[in-house]
């Protein structure tokens, strides 16, 4: 049995109603998060598929945009959906994490600044060992008082807030090396 899962955070086709293709990292993002999969499946880590949900619009139940990437076509071990910000408070993902034995969570999906990041900070909050895996991870520019901070801006800044606090950063290689 083991101790690590892989959570793929909001990888849903509601994204393409918020700016999905409109990523020059889009092709990299996809090419690695297949290949983290692919990996942790090899090496019989549960794979958790984690969708985000609203009452209206593209992250309803009603749009039909609730289900994965196309790119993606893994088995998932588990699938869940939540209301808030992470993955862990309001999904039954926690107990589940329990009931397995899980000490180990991986994570990559959509957004890095905002789903990916909070699920980090509260997965160890909760005593969980997290690793991001940012390459694995996809955003889009965001603007806020006339000040755009582009994808790379983002990736750095949640690199820097929780390296060595909340999660280890690690490339896809150096995270499926890791598990070998």
């Amino acid at each position: 049995m083991t101790s690590t899962a892989l959570l793929v955070i909001d990888a849903q086709q509601s994204f393409y109603h918020r700016g999905y293709q409109e990523t020059a990292e889009t092709p990299a993002f996809e090419q690695q998060i297949r290949k983290l999969i692919a990996g942790c499946q090899r090496r019989k880590i549960p794979v958790i598929d984690v969708f985000h949900l609203e009452e209206d619009g593209p992250f309803s139940l009603a749009s039909g945009l609730v289900k994965r990437l196309p790119f993606l076509d893994h088995h998932a071990t588990l699938r869940v959906q939540k209301k808030v910000h992470n993955a862990l408070t309001d999904s039954g993902l926690a107990a589940w994490l329990q009931e397995h034995q899980i000490k180990n969570l991986i994570v990559s999906g959509l957004r890095t600044e905002q789903c990916c990041e909070t699920t980090a900070r509260v997965a160890s909050d909760l005593g969980y060992h997290v690793t991001f895996v940012t390459e694995a991870t996809l955003t889009f520019p965001i603007t806020h008082n006339g000040i755009t901070l582009d994808i790379a801006d983002l990736r750095h800044r949640t690199e820097s807030v929780l390296i060595n606090r909340f999660a280890t950063i690690a490339t896809v290689e150096q995270c499926l090396h890791a598990l070998a």
